[in-house]
């Protein structure tokens, strides 16, 4: 049913408002199959008491930085797959990371860190550490003992990774978790490389399960966004009111591009573990590699906490040294021809990259070292090809980096 504006209902209005005015389509009888995509920032109010209700009471939808209700829906969904209270979402994976860094810390603070994180959460933490005099400890995600010594009166905070960007090192989140909250530490954990398929960071004892949603989450290489899931309300409303005020604020169209990536999330999963699993172990027989890092190989150091943490899959991102070192990475990245020479993992289609002069290009040659990356790392983030073709293409490429 199309229904006059209401600034357009007198009879006698002139075309120049009239065009500035559009009827408004109410939906009855039925409700549309999609998510509707409010791309409007601002809402209209009956009363002037309501408009600043609604700036106190955060109830009604005012101004798209402090809510909308397409990204409300993105926040909804996640929060769900996650078993959170809620959740938060932002414009980029760094805009949900920084906020809860930036949320939860202040100068004078301490944090509590895997030693291999993505690079720039590592940067982030080093220039809170240089600016705000916030000290950082790094430990290696696998021994509570280490998060019991580690804590101090002044710790705020344990960052974790699921499964560790590049390395796929895998957190023992439950038992360092217990440390953390026995304490009355908050635990963050980036899920970026689980996705909520595979593991739920709020279930194993986290309070804050963060996804770069450009990854897995959206799944298609055309858009940008984090979120994080909160399981404390207290906690969630907490950053929620820093999060409006940052302003790092998701667009709805990106939230609307997510929320249709997410309905195969599922199936993508499924795909994407499989297919690095197969080339895991092929890669591993392999003359010009000479170690592969995959949580589902009997050979990997976190073998049995992959097991306990990831038994639906051990995700879809593969990490392999090659013998020749710096220049065979080179060598094998710029020979692929089906996968892409791209940073970035999550997507539909393969992507390859050299972490040391990419994704961890603020850490330094020791920092690299502490972080088990390598110079001839490379990192494969397997997509949903045919494996075959996929083993073909890769195949070809450690030919010339032998």
């Amino acid at each position: 049913m199309i229904t006059e504006s209401p600034a357009t209902t007198d009879h006698g209005v002139r075309p120049e408002t009239l065009a500035v005015h559009p009827p408004r389509v109410e939906i009855t009888g039925s409700v549309p199959l999609g998510v509707p995509l409010h791309q409007g920032h601002v809402f209209a109010f009956e009363s002037a008491d309501a408009l600043a209700d609604s700036m106190h009471s955060g109830d009604s939808f005012l101004y798209s930085r402090m809510g909308n209700p397409t990204v409300r829906t993105l926040e909804d969904a996640v929060a769900r797959l996650e078993g959170a209270a809620g959740a938060l979402s932002f414009a980029s994976g760094m805009g949900a990371i920084n906020t809860v860094l930036l949320g939860l810390l202040s100068g004078g603070g301490h944090v509590i860190a895997q030693r291999c994180l993505y690079g720039g959460t590592y940067a982030m933490l080093t220039d809170l550490a240089a600016r705000w005099g916030v000290d950082v400890s790094y430990v290696s995600g696998t021994d509570p003992a280490e998060v019991a010594a580690a804590l101090r009166p002044t710790t705020r905070l344990l960052y974790l990774e699921t499964i560790a960007n590049p390395t796929t090192r895998v957190a023992d989140i439950p038992a360092l978790a217990a440390v953390a909250r026995e304490a009355g530490v908050p635990v963050a954990v980036d899920n970026t490389f689980a996705s909520p398929l595979l593991c739920r960071p709020l279930a194993l004892g986290a309070d804050l399960a963060i996804h770069s949603a450009t990854k897995y989450l959206a799944g298609h290489a055309d858009v940008l966004g984090g979120v994080v899931a909160v399981g404390d309300p207290e906690l969630l409303a907490r950053l929620r009111h820093f999060a409006v005020e940052l302003g790092a604020t998701t667009d709805p169209f990106a939230a609307w591009l997510t929320l249709r990536g997410m309905q195969t999330l599922p199936l993508r999963m499924e795909r994407h573990c499989a297919s690095a699993a197969d080339l895991a172990a092929r890669l591993a027989a392999h003359p010009a590699v000479s170690t592969v890092r995959y949580p589902g190989l009997d050979g990997h150091p976190d073998r049995e906490i992959a097991e306990r943490l990831l038994p639906d899959g051990a995700g879809g991102v593969v990490s392999l040294d090659l013998a020749g070192g710096r220049d065979a990475g080179r060598a094998f990245v710029e020979a692929v021809r089906l996968a892409s020479l791209s940073v970035s993992l999550g997507d539909v289609k393969t992507l390859v990259m050299h972490p040391a002069s990419t994704s961890h290009r603020q850490l330094d040659a020791a920092a690299l070292e502490a972080a088990g990356i390598g110079p001839g790392t490379v990192r494969l983030a397997v997509g949903i090809e045919h494996v075959e073709d996929l083993w073909t293409d890769l195949d070809q490429a450690l030919a010339k980096a032998l």
